[in-house]
């Protein structure tokens, strides 16, 4: 189902080539080769990778051990040998049968975030009901989401003056400081820290899962939305791991900035794959994002977990308000078309080398759904070539939102402690949220 989508609807049977000028552009493919982008991964792999010990703990059919499988396997794909460009940019990789599960491996250039899973959704069926069409929660603005300004209906003169003057305000703070971060400001050395080249070493992927329910009730404890409470998590669980690596304490507090992937279409959230390939849409299909910087200072003087999340609103509710994401985007755009994609590509890529981590969340369906009529336990998403030593995504889906954590192994050596840092945050903020209600 997904690979007709993919070839028919959205030209996944085109060729990435470059013209004279070094840009890019689609060029139609003669033929799709369907062995070249079908995958059949052989058992014969399967079983040397659990005789190397790949395999955790050896129990064959056991969910853990699969889960470590699919993720050890993926980790390997991110560093392995770039996509051929001489096919269209699109692979389904099938693992053995037992491991009841199979990876697309889709090149950016394709598309974004919210692209690639409204298209994925597309193919995809209600398990209860195949009839009626997925539902999609609705999505605030934050991190991962598009940075929406509050209405300013019903605002007095005055109070719309006030407000554009605080947009022109945060924008250009915050557009100084990404200006800063490509010309060379880092942040301070940590035990996360990657830098040029880290894109390159060996990976490995753990997951950790957190119920939507404990996400929700320390939102309404602090009053915050969903992404406001990740980026709380992220803060608290660094900051519980740095103090691990630093037995004796942290001298000062570290200056560590996350790096958030933001969706700039006019509408919000995942779209219908019929109004993106609409003519004058305003939420059209390709790589429509920008970014933002999330500065995560880690206190240690912080008494109540929740403070994390109240920190991280206040810091998130002035990125909505300033206009930085879309400058990034258009940013990037003009200086590709005026000084070339080499130069878009190093600025770009010197920004994400003087920043810590890459963070991403995307809201999925709310129930169970079907791929292919087989029912769906988890689908979860990584992007790799990114000079972090940390790339975090997350994905809500039936109840509870799948953390996805990809780290570059020779920085960071033992991935599941960060993972039960995160974990541990959360706990701790719901117990606060229990007893300050």
């Amino acid at each position: 189902v997904c690979v007709c989508v993919c070839v028919v609807v959205l030209n996944y049977h085109s060729l990435q080539v470059r013209d004279k000028k070094g840009r890019e552009h689609w060029r139609p493919a003669p033929e799709v080769d369907l062995d070249k982008h079908i995958i059949l991964v052989p058992e014969e792999e399967d079983e040397e990778e659990e005789t190397n010990g790949g395999g955790g703990d050896g129990v064959g059919e056991g969910e853990g051990e699969n889960e470590r499988y699919v993720n050890d396997y993926v980790a390997a794909l991110t560093v392995s040998t770039p996509m051929c460009t001489e096919k269209p940019l699109w692979e389904v990789h099938v693992l053995p049968p037992r491991r009841r599960s199979c990876v697309l491996r889709l090149h950016h250039a394709l598309g974004d975030g919210v692209s690639l899973m409204s298209l994925f959704l597309a193919c995809c069926e209600r398990a209860d009901d195949p009839a009626r069409p997925v539902t999609i929660p609705g999505a605030g603005g934050g991190a991962g989401r598009g940075t929406r300004t509050h209405p300013v209906t019903g605002l007095r003169p005055a109070g719309v003056a006030w407000r554009a003057l605080l947009v022109a305000w945060y924008t250009l703070l915050y557009v100084v400081d990404m200006l800063m971060h490509s010309l060379g400001s880092k942040d301070d050395k940590n035990p996360i820290t990657g830098g040029p080249g880290v894109e390159l070493w060996p990976r490995r992927m753990v997951t950790t899962s957190f119920s939507l329910d404990d996400l929700k009730a320390v939102k309404r404890a602090a009053k915050a939305t969903i992404n406001d409470v990740l980026v709380g998590i992220v803060s608290y669980g660094l900051a519980r791991y740095f103090e691990l690596k630093s037995p004796k304490g942290r001298s000062k507090d570290l200056r560590v900035t996350g790096l958030a992937m933001v969706n700039t279409r006019q509408s919000p959230g995942l779209q219908e794959i019929s109004s993106m390939m609409a003519k004058g849409s305003k939420s059209r299909w390709g790589n429509q994002f920008g970014f933002i910087l999330l500065p995560i200072y880690l206190k240690k003087n912080f008494c109540d977990p929740l403070e994390y999340v109240t920190r991280a609103k206040s810091m998130l509710d002035r990125k909505k308000l300033s206009l930085e994401a879309h400058f990034s985007y258009a940013g990037g755009a003009l200086i590709m078309s005026l000084l070339g994609p080499k130069v878009a590509t190093l600025l770009n890529y010197r920004i994400i080398s003087n920043t810590s981590f890459t963070l991403s969340n995307v809201v999925g369906p709310s129930e169970v759904i079907m791929f292919a009529k087989n029912p769906m336990t988890y689908f979860r998403a990584t992007t790799n070539s990114l000079p972090h030593a940390v790339t975090i995504h997350m994905i809500s889906y039936n109840g509870k939102a799948d953390m996805q954590l990809l780290v570059a192994k020779d920085i960071i050596h033992d991935p599941e402690v960060l993972a039960k840092c995160f974990q541990e945050a959360l706990k701790e903020m719901k117990l606060s949220a229990i007893t300050t209600t």
